[in-house]
């Protein structure tokens, strides 16, 4: 497709630039590190994986949805539908992929430790939600070709999905202060920052809810949904326990964590056990 790249770049830059201008105005929280420290391994996270995906993928996921249009694949290619329609029902189904591969990722020892870098961010801003590890970027991407293979979306609807899921998703991670009012409102259409908030607790009862990134409809439909963090957004603590933040933004550090032990056992912090680095 034509200037996806730009199309991509340019959204990508402008909505980062509005939620860091958004989150000096307007801060929700105080934050416990330096930012600058957490921003250079975050940002420098994004570069890599960036790098990693072009050099591993042959293609990408509109490529997948070009491939498998050409060849008459998958259900919306069986299934005429009109093109506002298919582009809806793409987006709907796509984002439902997302919600249960990131609940699969907390529930799976082996894929909680790629993804458990995510959560060992200890402050909470617009860039923890660039901050994932090549591995399980390279596996979501994998999951997301197949699942494009198999549902035969149109390219547009597969570009405009996921432009909507990196804009919400640094959205909802973002450090601002909304009216109450307008983010109970909000719910009802997309994962808010106090909603998603939540899932950063460092109790185990509440990093475990609150799975989606960009439609809130699937946490309450499955049972996965929570309004309000037990301690209140300014009292909870972010992060997990083991990591006390003295490293947890190097960006060597953050590739490593992988390849350290599940603490007190192989599910352990998935469990909300987690006694100290091991």
């Amino acid at each position: 497709m034509q200037n996806e790249g730009m199309i991509r770049l340019s959204i990508f830059l402008g909505v980062l630039a509005a939620m860091a201008l958004w989150e000096f105005a307007a801060p929700r929280r105080a934050l416990g590190q330096s930012k600058w420290r957490r921003w250079a391994g975050n940002l420098g996270i994004v570069a890599l994986n960036t790098m990693v995906v072009r050099l591993t993928f042959p293609i990408l996921a509109v490529g997948a949805a070009v491939w498998a249009e050409q060849r008459g694949w998958g259900l919306f290619n069986l299934v005429a539908l009109p093109g506002w329609l298919e582009i809806g029902a793409a987006a709907v189904l796509l984002d439902m992929v997302v919600y249960w591969q990131h609940r699969l990722f907390h529930m799976i020892p082996l894929f909680w430790r790629l993804h458990r870098m995510h959560h060992a961010d200890l402050d909470f801003d617009v860039t923890t939600a660039l901050r994932f590890h090549p591995f399980e970027i390279m596996l979501s991407m994998g999951i997301k070709l197949v699942a494009v293979l198999i549902l035969g979306p149109a390219p547009l609807a597969v570009l405009i999905f996921e432009v909507l899921l990196n804009g919400t998703a640094m959205f909802n991670h973002g450090n601002v202060r909304l009216p109450l009012g307008l983010d109970r409102g909000l719910r009802l259409l997309v994962v808010t920052p106090d909603m998603h908030r939540v899932h950063h607790s460092i109790e185990a009862r509440e990093y475990n809810r609150n799975f989606g990134f960009n439609l809130p409809w699937w946490d309450r439909l499955f049972g996965s949904y929570q309004e309000q963090p037990a301690a209140g957004h300014a009292g909870m603590r972010i992060g997990l326990r083991p990591y006390n933040g003295r490293i947890c933004a190097n960006l060597i550090w953050m590739l490593v964590l992988p390849f350290k032990p599940l603490q007190a056992g192989p599910d352990a912090e998935l469990r909300g056990e987690e006694h100290g680095e091991g």
